[in-house]
């Protein structure tokens, strides 16, 4: 299975800490599968978001930054 949710974090950041646990919430009530990727490990993917991070995306579109919406995740993945 594809996972819908992809987080891009980075370790030690908070706000990662803390959109990871609304995204874990959300996957495990909804049954949906999330991957989270470190923008550390990838030079494109810490250009592209190292000012933004936590960035969510559903289903390949951003979704979010910086924080996570629980209604609005729970929304756009019951879609």
């Amino acid at each position: 299975m594809t996972a819908r949710v992809t987080l891009y974090s980075r370790p030690g950041c908070h706000l990662c800490d803390d959109a990871r646990v609304v995204i874990e919430r959300v996957c495990a009530d909804l049954g949906v599968e999330y991957d989270e990727i470190s923008i550390i490990d990838d030079p494109d993917l810490f250009a592209r978001f190292g000012e933004e991070i936590p960035v969510t995306f559903v289903d390949g579109r951003q979704h979010d930054f910086w924080r996570v919406s629980e209604a609005r995740l729970r929304a756009a993945l019951e879609t």
